[in-house]
């Protein structure tokens, strides 16, 4: 019997083979509609694993370790911000 709540995974992608942009604090992967899956940071951190492509129905499975994620770090100005080793 089939799951209706279950999401329906596309593929499951290792974290080290998405690109993560510091500035968003997003990592990315490509879609095969031409978009990129994508999900935050924090929502790793949370728990989360599922990444979403914005222009299509797919998603994905992110296969990662929570501590493998980037170090937070705070600045002055309050805003929490991912640093890569």
């Amino acid at each position: 019997m089939v799951d209706v709540d279950e999401p329906t995974i596309y593929d499951q992608i290792e974290i080290e083979d998405m690109t993560f942009d510091p500035a968003t604090q997003l990592y990315h992967y490509p879609c095969p509609c031409g978009d990129r899956f994508e999900i935050l940071l924090d929502d790793l951190r949370d728990g989360q694993e599922i990444a979403v492509c914005p222009s299509c129905s797919l998603m994905i499975q992110v296969i990662f370790e929570p501590e493998d994620l980037p170090e937070s770090k705070i600045l002055e100005t309050g805003q929490m911000v991912a640093v890569s080793a």
